[in-house]
């Protein structure tokens, strides 16, 4: 199968009739056209500068190897399935974001199923989808619980990883150490001489939010300190302004850890409402490091993600499956968090 493509002409085709072959991009590029599917095909196969030669040509003359022709010469389609949700939060947002961006370093392309909402049968049914499809394989952004159960039945005969999907072991994952994170906020706070530190935890069914509860609680007990009741939000300004209201009042709270920067926000707004400074009174700590975070009032010390690295990585475990490597189901790829320390935080007054 040649992988032929038949298209109108147009600028820069260097053609006068509309159809465009491999050959052509051999001939214009000075290999064979079996280079020329080496490079569309199994990149990393190829030297480096002939790759290059080989995709310039193939961006002069327009070219696009036929999918079908693809499909039946490699059993490859070039195209990996992601499985997301719906939503504006940030972390997944840019979780999808750095997914599509390792991707098309690869010379993959994506195709992307957004959900209402991420259940077990919801997944299954979007991976089947994907799976009609002819992609290569999925990956799954695992968030919460619900999107984690029954990732093992959906990944039979396809190979599937998941980007935040928990400690379950079912299928190789990817993901940033929520605990570690939330260790290093919940340290921080303490070492700046806070007695103690109230946590705005997130949803009670998402993973990364358990986690970092979890560490809050484990840092404040293993220095000693008092553990207070912990709040549930949802991940919106308002509810940070809700808790932020509720706390405004009390003077002996002098430190607050928000799971993400969003609630971190509302309660800021909260507290400067009731004339408490920041870090005078309160010290606050975020979740994320969303681009406002440096330009709040006062910056917001948070903990950074690096989406682009998750991305690279979950990338990377997909390929190995797809490549043959044996299935792993411990097989875990974490990255490391960083502490960005700004001025929304300081010594007790």
């Amino acid at each position: 199968m040649s992988g032929d493509l038949v298209r109108p002409a147009g600028p820069g085709s260097g053609r006068g009739s509309g159809t465009v072959v491999m050959a052509d991009v051999a001939k214009l590029a000075g290999v064979s056209p079996m280079t020329v599917s080496r490079v569309l095909n199994s990149p990393a196969r190829v030297r480096r500068e002939t790759r290059l030669r080989v995709l310039d040509a193939v961006r002069e003359l327009g070219y696009r190897p036929n999918s079908a022709a693809r499909v039946l010469a490699t059993g490859r389609s070039g195209v990996l399935g992601v499985v997301g949700f719906d939503t504006t939060l940030y972390g997944p947002a840019s979780m999808l974001f750095g997914i599509e961006q390792a991707a098309r370093e690869t010379e993959y392309g994506v195709t992307i199923t957004s959900l209402a909402a991420l259940t077990q049968r919801n997944v299954a049914e979007a991976v089947d989808r994907l799976r009609g499809q002819s992609v290569d394989g999925v990956i799954i952004i695992a968030p919460h619980v619900p999107s984690v159960d029954g990732l093992a039945d959906v990944s039979a005969g396809l190979p599937v990883v998941a980007v935040g999907g928990g400690d379950g072991g079912v299928i190789p994952v990817a993901a940033v150490d929520q605990y570690a994170g939330a260790a290093a906020a919940t340290r921080h706070l303490l070492d700046l001489g806070h007695r103690t530190v109230w946590h705005l935890a997130g949803p009670s069914d998402w993973l990364e939010a358990g986690a970092r509860r979890q560490a809050w609680e484990d840092t404040l007990r293993a220095a000693g300190r008092e553990v207070p009741p912990v709040v549930f939000g949802d991940w919106s300004p308002r509810s940070g302004y809700e808790f932020g209201k509720r706390l405004a009042g009390d003077p002996s709270v002098t430190a607050v850890f928000t799971a993400n920067d969003q609630m971190a926000v509302g309660l800021i707004r909260a507290l400067h409402e009731a004339g408490r400074r920041i870090p005078g009174d309160i010290s606050v700590v975020g979740f994320d490091d969303v681009p406002e975070a440096a330009y709040l009032s006062p910056p917001l010390t948070t903990v950074g993600q690096d989406f682009g690295q998750v991305g690279r990585h979950a990338l990377q475990l997909l390929l190995e499956r797809i490549g043959g490597a044996p299935a792993e189901e411990d097989r875990r790829i974490i990255v490391e968090p960083e502490l960005i320390v700004r001025q929304s935080t300081g010594r007790p007054g």
